[in-house]
């Protein structure tokens, strides 16, 4: 099963003609493009599961809220899904749009809360070697250039030295993996096995994150 080249030429002619009027001309092929697209989002579901626990799939509306925004174009041209991983024990998402030219399947933290995001830093500032090991493991170079992403502070936060060796993860609002793809990977038979390859990948980062947001600084549990 893969991406059916309709499916991408919607989303090609929904960028270059994003109004009500012809959305509503091609609300058929809108209808079948994102059953194609629920399908696949479903089989890599299925994939994730028997690596993983994944407690709900969320489909993106294509929709967008335009009222606090400037830009006023209704729909955003992308197909788009997360995954979350099951009960408390088990931190971290997975999510994937798939969008011409701006495919992109991630993993991890966005905008952990302010909590968590504490932990996390107070945990670097102790000991980063184990998150270090993790980045520079050869398939997470492979598939996530080696490095997390997400805005930062531009300098430290409050209570942390900037001269920490560890301050470019300290200094991090996010944590999260990213790899992007080409249009012709998507349209590729083997782009839902790269899928799976990259978000196995991630499994060591989550269970290291799962374990230092489950604890406190002395490796007790807080759950």
């Amino acid at each position: 099963m893969q991406f059916e080249k309709k499916t991408f030429q919607f989303l090609q002619d929904l960028e270059n003609n994003n109004n009500r009027d012809w959305f509503a001309e091609n609300k058929k092929v809108y209808d079948l493009s994102l059953n194609n697209a629920k399908e696949l989002f479903t089989e890599i579901n299925q994939n994730l599961e028997l690596h993983d626990e994944i407690e709900k799939q969320k489909v993106y509306r294509i929709y967008r809220d335009v009222r606090f925004s400037k830009d006023k174009t209704p729909y955003n041209p992308r197909f788009a899904v997360s995954y979350s991983r099951k009960g408390k024990e088990l931190r971290g998402g997975y999510f994937l749009q798939v969008k011409p030219g701006d495919t992109v399947l991630g993993g991890g933290f966005w905008q952990p809360e302010k909590e968590d995001l504490f932990r996390i830093r107070k945990e670097f500032e102790l000991d980063a070697s184990e998150i270090r090991e993790i980045l520079a493991e050869e398939n997470f170079i492979k598939y996530f250039g080696g490095k997390l992403e997400g805005d930062e502070l531009k300098t430290a936060p409050k209570g942390f030295d900037k001269e920490h060796e560890s301050i470019d993860l300290i200094k991090k609002k996010g944590f999260v993996a990213i790899r992007r793809f080409t249009d012709k990977e998507v349209m590729s038979k083997n782009f839902l096995n790269e899928i799976d390859a990259s978000f196995k990948t991630l499994r060591p980062y989550f269970n290291l994150m799962s374990d230092i947001l489950t604890t406190n600084l002395n490796g007790e549990s807080i759950l």
